[in-house]
């Protein structure tokens, strides 16, 4: 998946199925969990994926997976990975199936895109969890962004002891500095075909990070 699939995809429809998405961030060298895509049982027969993996239902048309049982967590061998790929591919029939290997949880943020009508697209951070649900503890910024921007975008939120090692809590600065820039550059480019971008959540730990769920809604390019 790269920009010019996804101004194709625009002319179609108003979203990215979540594998598409994770493409897409591939392609940017923003970190993703390893994960294959397949449309039957039998494809998971050459799965090299390591258990436990975390099986969803792939479709632009189911963004909240959750609401409506398309995840299901800690598949633990391809004998059970098989069953629930034929009960997803029987509820959800024109869904791809996405399986991902199982993220170690860590201290969750996010990492958004809105792009706003006046002043075009613009890039949110924010801790994840309870603390964007119901603190709303972000900061915005006017892509394009600089590394300084960056860097201010870590220190302005309420929870900024948090990555600064509060308590024993240690993470990568510089993996969630490089994640912010290149989301900025993945906006900055499809800034006519994108209407909103949401890594949420992205998970930061000691060394790295990365993103666990990922939505994009597109509007079509003029």
């Amino acid at each position: 998946m790269n920009v010019e699939d996804v101004f194709e995809i625009a002319k179609e429809r108003n979203a990215l199925a979540e594998h598409e998405v994770k493409s897409l961030l591939r392609d940017y060298g923003i970190p993703v969990p390893n994960f294959m895509v397949v449309n039957s049982p039998e494809d998971v027969e050459s799965i090299t994926l390591k258990f436990p993996v975390v099986v969803k239902a792939s479709s632009p048309n189911i963004l909240h997976k959750t609401d409506v049982g398309a995840v299901r967590l800690n598949v633990k061998d391809i004998e059970e990975l098989k069953t629930v790929v034929k009960e997803f591919k029987e509820k959800f029939k024109d869904a791809k199936i996405l399986i991902e290997e199982m993220e170690d949880k860590n201290l969750e943020v996010i990492v958004g895109v809105i792009n706003d009508a006046t002043f075009g697209p613009a890039i949110m951070f924010g801790l994840g969890g309870i603390f964007v649900e119901v603190l709303r503890d972000v900061t915005f910024r006017v892509v394009p962004i600089t590394r300084a921007d960056a860097e201010d975008m870590l220190k302005e939120i309420k929870g900024a002891k948090l990555l600064e090692g509060f308590r024993g809590i240690k993470v990568d600065r510089e993996a969630l500095v490089k994640i912010l820039l290149r989301v900025s550059d993945l906006a900055q480019e499809l800034e006519p075909v994108i209407d909103q971008l949401d890594l949420n959540p992205i998970f930061l730990k000691e060394s790295g990070a990365v993103v666990v769920d990922a939505k994009m809604l597109l509007r079509r390019p003029k």
